[in-house]
């Protein structure tokens, strides 16, 4: 058909648009006057295209139309008028004149909410349903004979922006080509509207959208979103005029803790709190209101009013400089009027206009792709100096949407200060443990208490699993671009990265690890991780199936991956951090939301990572850290009705019992890493000198408190004396001692309970007639110190043989010279299947044992070389599932199949 599209908006750019693709042909558009010498997006767009544009200021005088508007407009020949969005008056001659007449785009269900407030009106009333319809223009206003309508729920919460872009935008442009679609088949239905129902409300402005506050909190709630964002509901606080926005209804049954604020008219006073500005009813009842707006045009976050431009200066660096030189330009182009841009001079008192914000927003886009910043953001910091430090901290990921409450334990350590969180984490809060229950985390280093820990409770554990379930069913994170959530994990990276020394130290102090090696694997791996699963976020695929076709009908099958929903973590203490990012990282990736129990012994660096969560915006109840015992916490997890997976590192007896729990709560989906006692076979064809050195490495790493510690070594017989000789030597050249010098290389263990288990260890290592090389026993020292320590000739029957000691012990045993598979039947009788490893210079023998070798990871020529793109877990007793690789992505999705009929 010959259309003419009579309106403007980027809504009437994007109904263009898929006209065009329908192939109909636009004949003309007819839009505003340019504004400020830009066009308006329909305009533009048409302009771009080589379609005739139209720009009448307007169309009618006195009532009549304007002739020679008229003529025009009848001279492009249109068999059909579509107005998606219009503000102008279009004379009847002109709806009237096509062969199809005029077809409207209107945001409520007709006969419901007419006039030109209609979205706003939806939500002042509290509508449960709302919407929009395609009518036949006539000489009423908004009375036009239905075409089409399509309804949505209207969310608590609702504002026009948001039911707007969620629903009204997106459906509108498909329905009003829908509509067309049916008009050029015959088949647009004309259905006269009822009066029954009708309804028509004045235009909301600024001078008639005074708050009442004499009504229920609910009908308070709904006025205030109801014209969120334009015209914008105020009221009188502190003698002038301020604009209330992101409203939302509170759980009654919470206390509001905050500073009171008097609102003139107000049953009660308001509260100001870390959340925002909760505000009550006639009923009783209340609502928490986000953003406040100030007569002079600056916004602040509600929870700031009494601490407004209180916050310190952020320093910059000289790209940072240089970025804000760049900004200073922009506002000079906009702000023409002004001779010089300086700290104090302010957008909005300036001359700046609604307009001149969206064209800085985008300005600022152009010269920082990674800066996503929101018209409001504007509102929010007016002046240039608060404006380039709002920038910068946004660029750093320091801009939390609330101000973020950290009761920190600060610690000079290292050479530095580290603040330490030291509360749970819950719905992105820090809060105390049900009933102030606490414990002490220990430093082994010097076996000193270094803060107390909230320790968790049951009902904490229900708190955590319903913030997460809520934000992955109803909140931001569940409705997340996958791209958007790569991006919050990209700046999540960036972020540890910049505390990485600090999350180094802690984990040092509360761990044991050694500094550098805390830095580089422990802090670096989990930085890795989370860069590595940031980019698969977007790249989660399904597949097309090609299935038996019902003919005469065909069939198209197709699956999809879809997060599973709420997940539990429960992780060990040996790599505190790196065991959280090898889960967590692939949880996020997929979509997921998570409750993550840390170790009681080592909590430290995972609350300092829910802080940097919140600092860099993930949403609320994404992220939630519980401290707390195995068998309260752990096994609530378990048993929790509403956790659909959970994934566990730890012990195999733990692991079992587990799986049960998880099996009987809910069939829950499961991942399991769990004990090893990885083989690692020595030929005497091997390079010598690197077995030795990767032989110590696979026992002593991370002072042998390391999953895939190579918990028995078989050397070749002819090779065996002199290979003790040798990793005798090394481990006398150790040094033991504090963690932080950074030339140390053995630190203290665990904890005191894992320091007495290693002590009995090797006791019972000597009692079965084992030979003990060198060490086997607690260093005189304070703090949790063991010895390296070496044992000879150990039979297959022995306890050391069978048992996992997760620390710094070396467990040698000799085989014949040439036997391979004698060798590897000794090697795999264990349950455990977690790691292995093989030294030798013949190829064909290393590619025989890898392929024999009963574990889930085999070295050759190497070991504890893991690699984030690498999948890792193991076979038999030591679990199911992978952390790390693309394989890991599968243990946090589910599978859809569907099948279409056509």
């Amino acid at each position: 058909m010959r259309i003419a599209v009579i309106g403007q908006s980027v809504f009437g750019q994007e109904v263009y648009k898929e006209l065009r693709k329908e192939g109909h042909t636009i004949v003309g558009v007819f839009t505003i006057p340019d504004k400020d010498g830009k066009a308006d997006p329909l305009a533009a767009q048409a302009e771009k295209d080589g379609v005739p544009v139209f720009k009448f200021p307007r169309w009618r005088l006195k009532g009549q139309g304007i002739p020679e508007v008229v003529n025009k407009y009848k001279d492009v020949g249109a068999e059909l008028n579509v107005l998606p969005f219009c503000s102008q008056f279009i004379p009847m001659e002109v709806i009237d004149h096509p062969k199809h007449g005029s077809i409207i785009y209107h945001p409520s269900l007709l006969p419901r909410h007419r006039g030109a407030s209609a979205i706003n009106w939806t939500l002042i009333h509290g509508d449960k349903k709302g919407g929009f319809t395609v009518f036949w223009a006539d000489d009423g206003l908004d009375t036009g004979p239905i075409l089409l309508q399509r309804e949505c729920d209207v969310e608590p919460d609702d504002t026009v922006n948001t039911i707007y872009k969620r629903f009204l935008f997106p459906e509108g442009v498909k329905g009003t080509v829908e509509a067309v679609r049916m008009i050029a088949a015959g088949t647009a239905p004309k259905i006269t509207q009822p009066e029954e129902g009708a309804t028509y409300e004045c235009i909301q402005k600024k001078d008639n959208v005074k708050i009442d506050w004499n009504q229920p909190a609910e009908a308070i709630h709904n006025w205030i979103r109801g014209n969120d964002k334009v015209p914008g509901a105020w009221a009188e606080v502190d003698g002038q005029k301020v604009t209330f926005y992101g409203s939302s209804l509170v759980d009654n049954g919470t206390a509001a803790n905050g500073k009171p604020l008097d609102i003139p008219g107000a049953s009660k006073p308001g509260i100001v709190t870390k959340a925002g500005l909760v505000l009550f009813g006639n009923d009783g009842k209340s609502l928490l209101v986000k953003n406040l707006q100030f007569e002079d045009g600056k916004m602040i976050n509600a929870a700031q009013y009494f601490s407004a431009g209180s916050s310190a200066a952020v320093e910059l660096s000289e790209e940072e400089k240089a970025f804000a030189e760049q900004m200073r330009a922009v506002w000079k182009s906009i702000l023409s009027n002004v001779d010089q841009i300086d700290d104090s001079t302010d957008f909005f008192k300036s001359g700046a206009a609604s307009m001149d914000v969206v064209r800085l927003v985008e300005e600022v886009k152009l010269r920082a792709s990674d800066l996503q910043l929101q018209n409001e953001d504007v509102y929010m910091a007016t002046t240039f100096q608060e404006f380039i430090q709002m920038c910068v901290r946004k660029l750093r990921g320091e801009d939390g949407e609330e101000e973020l409450v950290v009761d920190y334990v600060e610690k000079n350590v290292n050479n530095m200060t580290v603040k330490i969180p030291h509360q749970l984490f819950i719905n992105g809060e820090f809060v105390d443990a049900e009933g102030g229950k606490t414990y002490k985390s220990i430093n082994p280093t010097d076996g000193q208490a270094i803060c107390d820990v909230s320790l968790a409770q049951i009902p904490d554990v229900e708190l955590a699993v319903a913030a997460a379930k809520e934000a992955f069913e109803e909140g931001e994170w569940g409705k997340m671009n996958p791209r958007d959530r790569g991006k919050l994990m990209y700046k999540l990276a960036d972020l540890m990265e910049q505390h990485q020394e600090e999350l180094a130290t802690i984990e040092t102090i509360d761990s044991g690890a050694v500094y550098t090696l805390a830095l580089k694997t422990h802090v670096g791996m989990s930085i890795q991780t989370f860069r590595y699963f940031a980019g698969w976020c977007d790249k989660i695929q399904g597949s097309t199936i090609p299935i038996n076709q019902a003919r005469p009908n065909r069939n198209l099958t197709f699956t999809k991956k879809e997060p599973i929903g709420v997940c539990a973590i429960v992780i060990p203490w040996n790599y505190p951090l790196m065991m959280l990012a090898w889960k967590t990282a692939a949880c996020l990736a997929a979509g997921n939301t998570v409750v993550l129990k840390p170790a009681q012994v080592t909590p430290l660096t995972a609350l300092k990572f829910a802080e940097l969560t919140a600092r860099v915006g993930f949403p609320k109840g994404v992220v939630n850290i519980l401290p707390g015992s195995g068998a309260l916490v752990g096994q609530r997890l378990s048993d929790h009705p509403d956790v659909r997976k959970l994934g566990f590192t730890g012990s195999t007896e733990i692991g079992k019992h587990i799986m049960k729990s998880c099996a009987v709560s809910n069939v829950k989906k499961v991942s399991l890493e769990l004990g090893g006692k990885s083989p690692l076979i020595i030929f005497s064809d091997c390079d010598v000198d690197k077995a030795v050195r990767m032989g110590m490495s696979s026992v002593f790493f991370n002072k042998g408190e390391n999953c895939i510690a190579a918990g028995r070594l078989f050397v070749e017989q002819s090779l065996h004396d002199t290979y003790v000789q040798r990793v005798v030597e090394e481990v006398k050249k150790m040094k033991i001692g504090d963690p932080l010098d950074r030339s140390t290389d053995h630190g203290p263990q665990n904890h005191k309970a894992h320091l007495d288990k290693l002590v009995e260890y090797a006791q019972t290592g000597v009692k079965e007639g084992a030979r003990l090389v060198c060490g086997g026993k607690q260093c005189d020292r304070p703090g949790f110190f063991f010895e390296p320590t070496i044992f000879t000739d150990v039979e297959d029957n022995m306890f050391l043989a069978i048992e996992e000691s997760f620390g710094p012990i070396m467990i040698i045993s000799k085989f014949k010279d040439g036997d391979v598979d004698g060798v590897l039947k000794r090697a795999n009788a264990t349950e455990y299947g977690l790691a292995s490893g093989v030294f030798t210079r013949d190829i064909s023998k290393a590619l025989y044992v890898s392929e024999k070798l009963q574990a889930g990871t085999v070295f050759v020529n190497t070991y504890n070389k893991t690699d984030v793109a690498s999948p890792f877990g193991g076979f038999k007793q030591s679990g199911f599932g992978k952390d790390l690789g693309q394989d890991a992505l599968n243990e946090y999705l589910k599978t859809k199949a569907v099948t279409i009929e056509y």
